[in-house]
């Protein structure tokens, strides 16, 4: 979906004024602002209510501007940027001296990425810098996959939205810390370790709060406001049976199914992933007093879904092996 030249120009307007733009990228939509500009950074925490000691990621248009942001550019972080860029791969980097506080969640490195969404492309584009941007919903929510997702969460509180249609990854973006001597996987994403290795050699799955700060790392994240409890593929029936319970599962609903709503989700993954945060909406606006997802595959084909259900799960119930 195309953005006129207009809205393009406001967008770029309101950046430069301190304001924040709502934009899509392929993993989910973005909740951005001049990550040069402190104060305008302090207005994503605030409209999101997101810890200040949380780091943002800085969008790019192009790994030319790494120079800007980073104290250096580790030769594997050049292979990754060649090999990725722009694509859903955030790259964690000791920070340079000029960069604010505000956008490192007050730590010594930054979180950075291209995006290869065209409208993120023409936007960083035509605003010139960095655009530091989170997830465009409530902290700790299920994250957009459209703009009417952003609109849902912050109503008449919604900054300039440029609508650039349904996001094509549809999770948030893959994070590498490059920050020691071995690359490590802080958050699994669109691009997988067997294909990050594939570029730098060895990276190491990093451990429970392991290396730096970085998005999208708390226990419980992604979450539906609806009770979310993860249940075997052989349990997923009996718990459907259960009063109020809306279900997101790989297989359709059985006979007799009398819940508020039945998902049948994609078996393949990458299309999995792209509907998982419209479709856990879709459970939470339903009525159900609870949301019961079949657990996926084991494979790393499905770890970043995998991720984002453990931690829409937390907190709410323990989760049962499949």
């Amino acid at each position: 979906m195309a953005v006129s030249a207009r809205d393009l120009r406001r967008a770029v307007d309101r950046l430069r004024a301190g304001q924040l733009v709502a934009f899509p990228t392929e993993t989910v939509y973005g909740l951005g602002a001049d990550a040069s500009n402190p104060a305008a950074v302090r207005r994503i925490y605030a409209l999101k209510g997101r810890p200040s000691s949380h780091p943002l990621i800085v969008h790019l248009a192009s790994a030319d501007q790494l120079k800007d942001w980073v104290a250096s550019v580790p030769a594997a972080a050049r292979r990754l940027a060649v090999a990725f860029w722009p694509g859903p791969l955030t790259l964690v980097l000791r920070k340079g001296a000029r960069v604010p506080a505000a956008v490192a969640g007050g730590g010594g490195s930054i979180a950075v990425r291209v995006p290869a969404h065209p409208v993120a492309q023409a936007l960083l584009k035509a605003f010139g810098g960095g655009i530091a941007a989170p997830s465009a919903n409530r902290y700790g929510r299920v994250s957009p996959t459209t703009a009417a997702h952003v609109r849902e969460e912050f109503g008449a509180r919604t900054p300039l939205l440029l609508d650039g249609g349904p996001c094509r990854v549809g999770v948030e973006s893959t994070i590498v810390a490059l920050t020691g001597r071995t690359p490590l996987l802080l958050r699994p994403g669109g691009i997988t370790q067997r294909e990050l290795e594939s570029v730098v050699g060895a990276v190491r799955v990093a451990r429970a709060g392991e290396g730096p700060r970085a998005p999208g790392r708390m226990r419980s994240h992604y979450a539906p406001g609806t009770p979310l409890l993860l249940r075997a593929a052989s349990g997923v029936a009996h718990a459907g049976q259960q009063p109020g319970t809306a279900v997101l599962a790989r297989r359709r609903a059985p006979a007799g199914y009398s819940g508020p709503l039945w998902i049948t989700a994609p078996r393949d993954p990458a299309r999995y992933a792209r509907a998982l945060y419209a479709n856990l909406r879709a459970l939470d606006h339903s009525g159900a007093t609870r949301i019961v997802v079949e657990s996926v595959p084991k494979t790393e084909a499905w770890t970043a879904v995998a991720d984002r259900l453990a931690r829409a799960a937390a907190g709410e119930a323990r989760q049962e092996g499949s």
